[in-house]
């Protein structure tokens, strides 16, 4: 079956039910397309766009994709739907529907929208320095698109600018003293992407919780601080004590930054047998 007629199909069974609800059929982000091979799954990225047609607003996959990005930067995942999307772009819901078939092919589109930024980060000519530009690119891009880091961790992303990142960072890598085979690179990587998903979602998590609550962090610490000081003086918590009392207090930039500076130079040493 071609694409454009598939995609007219599903709009037309969209039409029946819930509308919104049609975008919310999860994990679907693959298409059968007939090729000289047989039939394929052909994922969105693939898929041609739609013919042009003779309405008021012209739509494409990146100018919906915008549009779904800065929605989500303003409301979250969960105030995000096609009719909100729809009314932003000046149009009705339907016709999103030969773009996108569902919730799952959104968010891949608004995902790779991010590594696209991302990817700006480039090669250097030290390894290093490439890591280093990606990883505080995807920072930046996390901070600037909180949903962002509620993707994260899940089924790798697969997109053209997810996978250049994705590139880029493995052949960086590969080049550290540390990094022997595939194995190591594995490893590495692994270890990298763990700390990235965690600092970023805990960042994240704490900007929330201050926008939530009205009280940022150091404001929340001053006032258990009465509390604290009396169970350290009880001496059963010695090394909780030095942490409080003897350890540098980063702000979360410096704090994701030598934590970064930390896992590269584990990936750098070699590793034990």
């Amino acid at each position: 079956m071609p694409v454009q007629d598939s995609c007219q199909r599903q709009a037309a069974e969209a039409a029946t039910g819930d509308r919104d609800s049609h975008l919310h059929l999860r994990y679907r982000t693959l298409y059968r397309m007939d090729t000289p091979h047989g039939s394929e799954s052909v994922p969105v990225w693939e898929r041609p766009e739609p013919q042009p047609r003779a309405a008021p607003v012209p739509l494409s996959r990146a100018k919906i994709a915008a549009t779904a990005i800065r929605l989500a930067d303003e409301h979250g995942l969960d105030g995000l739907s096609v009719r909100k999307i729809a009314k932003e772009l000046g149009v009705g819901p339907m016709r999103l529907y030969d773009y996108v078939i569902n919730r799952s092919e959104l968010l891949d589109l608004m995902v790779d929208a991010v590594y696209a930024q991302i990817a700006e980060a480039g090669q250097h000519s030290e390894w290093r320095a490439t890591v280093l530009a990606v990883v505080r690119r995807t920072r930046d891009a996390a901070l600037a698109h909180e949903w962002f880091s509620d993707l994260l961790g899940g089924r790798p992303h697969l997109g053209p600018h997810a996978l250049a990142v994705g590139e880029s960072t493995a052949a960086a890598l590969s080049q550290a003293p540390g990094v022997r085979g595939i194995d190591d690179l594995q490893r590495a990587l692994g270890a990298l992407n763990a700390f990235i998903i965690g600092a970023l979602r805990r960042e994240v998590t704490e900007r929330r919780t201050a926008r939530s609550t009205g009280t940022e962090l150091t404001a929340w610490q001053a006032s258990l601080g009465p509390y604290l000081t009396r169970m350290l003086e009880t001496g059963r918590y010695p090394t909780v004590a030095r942490l409080v009392i003897d350890g540098a207090h980063l702000n979360a930039e410096e704090t994701f930054n030598h934590n970064l500076a930390t896992i590269l130079d584990g990936i750098t040493s070699h590793p034990h047998p």
